[in-house]
């Protein structure tokens, strides 16, 4: 199982990840992109991304926004190591799908 993080570990990470903040107990992230079929790329490729991780977020399609919300399951619904890294790896496609 994954290593919590305490609160000052997510602070200190959270400074890499303009745009990402701490919602509860979950990581968290809207962008807005220039139309539906661009933010059903993202989410498509969002999808992928979390099947090589194996490690998935509550993805949510809007119109032009998706939306994730993550924590670690296994590890009691608290955040960890596995959330930044699919936090990171989000926030290096996003610039690809013209996300903001």
């Amino acid at each position: 199982m994954p290593a919590v993080l305490t609160q000052q570990e997510i602070e200190d990470r959270l400074a890499g990840l303009p745009g990402w903040s701490l919602t509860g107990d979950r990581l968290t992230r809207s962008y807005r992109l220039a139309s539906h079929p661009a933010a059903t790329a993202m989410v498509v490729h969002i999808a992928q991304v979390q099947e090589e991780l194996d490690h998935h977020s509550d993805l949510t399609l809007g119109y032009d926004t998706v939306s994730l919300s993550v924590h670690t399951h296994s590890a009691g619904g608290a955040v960890t190591d596995l959330d930044f890294a699919l936090a990171h790896r989000v926030e290096d496609l996003a610039a690809g799908h013209g996300a903001s």
